[in-house]
């Protein structure tokens, strides 16, 4: 093993591969500017267990999203393997992936969250179009149980619509989660570190020119602004803040993880879900937040290894 070899896994068979690897080369450009030896490899799930002891790294850095990066596979391999890696765990990537298992865990942690309901794919058979109608005040919001960067995600304002977006939904999962809308201000919260000691990061408010923080919103420059700090009170952000360490804690993340939630129009925060391996792309949340608290790139990766155990 090469005690300092440090190697960025990106890329992969998920939707988000494209953005992984954004994050990955992002990373490992900031990793060798710090003198880092790092190199850069993308996943091959038939062979990654192979390649990755062929590398002789001494750690992995994760920069997967989506499945087999965020969703416990890799690091189960990892763990198997007897080879460190940053971010969360096995159970926490898994959990917060899935958004039915972490709702499941808000609602058991007393985190305020959104109404919702699970439903599976052979419900469809029932109408399900109507049993939600129900159930549900339009708009609501339609999500596919485990995807990232608002795959899978519809915001449905019409009963035309609702048919349309569950069968969308279903076609990257059997199960979908129905969710109340919360009209209001959307805001994330990077949190970061482990057992001993969390940290929230400035809370980011987000605006976008279409109205909604979509797939093309996050990757499209100039289609949605980060605004740091959000436009809320000393006293609110502490308890969004607060919020958003007690959701980190609640899915035993570790490293940097990042916490979207909904401010509603009464004032009250909703946690939405949380990501594991957040985005670190040009335009991404928790860079942006780093910096506003003083923490530039290159030092937010490398404080993710120190909170992973490397020490260069």
């Amino acid at each position: 093993m090469n005690q300092d070899k440090i190697v960025v896994v990106m890329g992969g068979p998920s939707t988000e591969a494209e953005i992984s690897r954004q994050t990955g080369a992002a990373i490992l450009k900031a990793l060798q500017s710090k003198g880092y030896n790092a190199e850069g490899m993308e996943l091959n799930p038939p062979t990654f267990a192979e390649d990755i002891k062929k590398s002789g790294c001494a750690i992995v850095f994760n920069a997967l999203h989506g499945k087999f990066g965020e969703d416990g596979v890799l690091q189960g391999t990892l763990d198997m393997l007897g080879i460190p890696y940053t971010g969360s765990g096995v159970l926490a990537a898994a959990v917060t992936m899935d958004k039915v298992a972490s709702k499941r865990v808000f609602v058991a942690e007393g985190i305020s969250t959104p109404r919702s309901h699970t439903y599976h794919r052979y419900e469809m058979k029932r109408d399900l179009a109507a049993k939600i109608e129900q159930g549900f005040s339009l708009p609501v919001v339609v999500k596919a149980a485990s995807q990232g960067s608002s795959i899978g995600v519809y915001i449905v304002e019409t009963k035309g619509a609702l048919a349309d977006a569950l069968k969308e939904a279903f076609s990257y999962n059997d199960e979908v989660l129905i969710e109340e809308f919360i009209r209001g201000k959307e805001l994330t919260v990077a949190v970061w570190g482990n057992e001993e000691k969390k940290e929230a990061f400035p809370i980011i408010e987000i605006t976008t020119a279409s109205g909604r923080y979509d797939y093309e919103s996050k990757y499209t420059k100039g289609a949605s602004t980060h605004i740091i700090p959000a436009r809320v009170s000393d006293e609110k952000t502490k308890e969004i803040q607060a919020l958003a360490i007690k959701t980190f804690t609640a899915c035993g993340c570790k490293g940097v993880a990042r916490v979207d939630m909904m401010l509603s129009e009464d004032g009250t925060p909703y946690v939405i879900e949380v990501n594991s391996v957040p985005g670190m792309t040009e335009l991404s949340l928790v860079p942006d937040a780093g910096r506003a608290m003083g923490v530039e790139f290159p030092e937010l990766c490398e404080r993710i290894l120190e909170m992973a155990g490397f020490q260069k």
